[in-house]
C-alpha cells in the first residue's frame, strides 16, 4: 500500500491550498480515505474522510472552509484547504481505511503565515 501526498508548502493567512493524495496498491474504490493533521506538540486529529459512497464527514474547526473529494478513476483523494488560519499549520497524512485497517502515507507540511 502506498499512499502519496502533496501539495503542501507555505500559505498566507485566508488563503488557500490543495492537497492531493495518490494511492496504489489498494482496491481504492472500497476504501473510507482521509485526511489527518498533526501540529508541533499536538495529537494527530481528524481533518476529513469520505466513504466509498462519498459521504464526508469533517473536523468541527476545518467544516465549511476544506472540501474533501475522491476520484475512484484516478485513485486520489484531494482536500481543498480555503481561507486558511495559523491554526491550520500542521503536517497533513493521508490515510485509507477497510475494515478497521489503516495505512498511513508520508505527511505533507502545511505552514500558514499570518
Amino acid at each position: 500500500v502506498q499512499l502519496q501526498a502533496s501539495g503542501g508548502g507555505l500559505v498566507q493567512l485566508g488563503g488557500f491550498r490543495r492537497l492531493a493524495c495518490a494511492a496504489s496498491g489498494i482496491i481504492f474504490r472500497i476504501n473510507t480515505m482521509g485526511w489527518y493533521r498533526q501540529a508541533p506538540g499536538k495529537q494527530r486529529e481528524l481533518v476529513a474522510t469520505i466513504t466509498s459512497s462519498s459521504a464526508t464527514n469533517y473536523a468541527d474547526s476545518v467544516r465549511g472552509r476544506f472540501i474533501i473529494s475522491r476520484d475512484n478513476i484516478r485513485r486520489t483523494v484531494d482536500l481543498q484547504m480555503n481561507s486558511l488560519k495559523p491554526e491550520d499549520t500542521a503536517v497533513y497524512y493521508c490515510n485509507r481505511e477497510l475494515r478497521g485497517t489503516n495505512h498511513w502515507g508520508k505527511g505533507t507540511q502545511v505552514t500558514v503565515s499570518s
